[in-house]
């Protein structure tokens, strides 16, 4: 560490401006980490941010030094958190086990969308109010992702990923709706 770093971390706890350099010094690694384990970039993104926040909130505990180490073990653990939540284990309809490996099974509402007839599909999704039909129709129909959609639609990429979560919701009830049994 610098002596301009240790005249930083003067009573324990470092600098704003410090940290900041942390973080640019570190978001690369810290991203590679989350991206490593959990294998999906806007997760891994969501976790180098939600890793940074914890080691801002506990930056007193930060091992002179140690830095990389200890940001390091805190992306691991945010990926390995996140992995055995609940969202990361996705459901596979039966019928489709024999479409996804152990493991990678896409969301149920992605999975009923694609068994669905379409000319049903398409009658919910106009259906749909906006912001969620447009969304929907470039994400599910056109198959773009939700960084191309944010783009197309000149939107911040998590309000469009937002109006994606809930357009689907709002296809699944409807198609719960319509009669169409199955639907989780």
């Amino acid at each position: 560490m610098s002596r301009r770093a240790r005249e930083e971390v003067a009573d324990g706890v470092i600098s704003k401006e410090r940290f900041t350099e942390l973080v640019l010094q570190y978001e690369r690694l810290v991203y590679t980490v989350c991206f490593q384990l959990v294998r999906d970039a806007a997760a891994a993104e969501d976790l180098t941010q939600e890793t940074f926040l914890s080691a801002y909130i506990h930056r007193e505990r930060m091992p002179e030094g140690y830095e990389r180490q200890w940001l390091s073990r805190i992306a691991a653990n945010k990926a390995k958190d996140h992995l055995q939540s609940a969202w990361s284990r996705r459901t596979v309809l039966p019928g489709e086990e024999e479409l996804f490996p152990r493991g990678l099974a896409p969301p149920a509402e992605e999975a009923v969308l694609r068994r669905s007839g379409e000319a049903e599909v398409l009658q919910a999704l106009q259906a749909l109010k906006e912001p969620y039909r447009q969304v929907c129709r470039l994400c599910l129909l056109e198959e773009r992702s939700p960084e191309e959609a944010a783009v197309a639609l000149g939107r911040p990429v998590k309000t469009v990923y937002t109006q994606l979560s809930r357009g689907k919701k709002l296809l699944r009830e409807a198609l719960e709706g319509s009669g169409r049994h199955g639907i989780p």
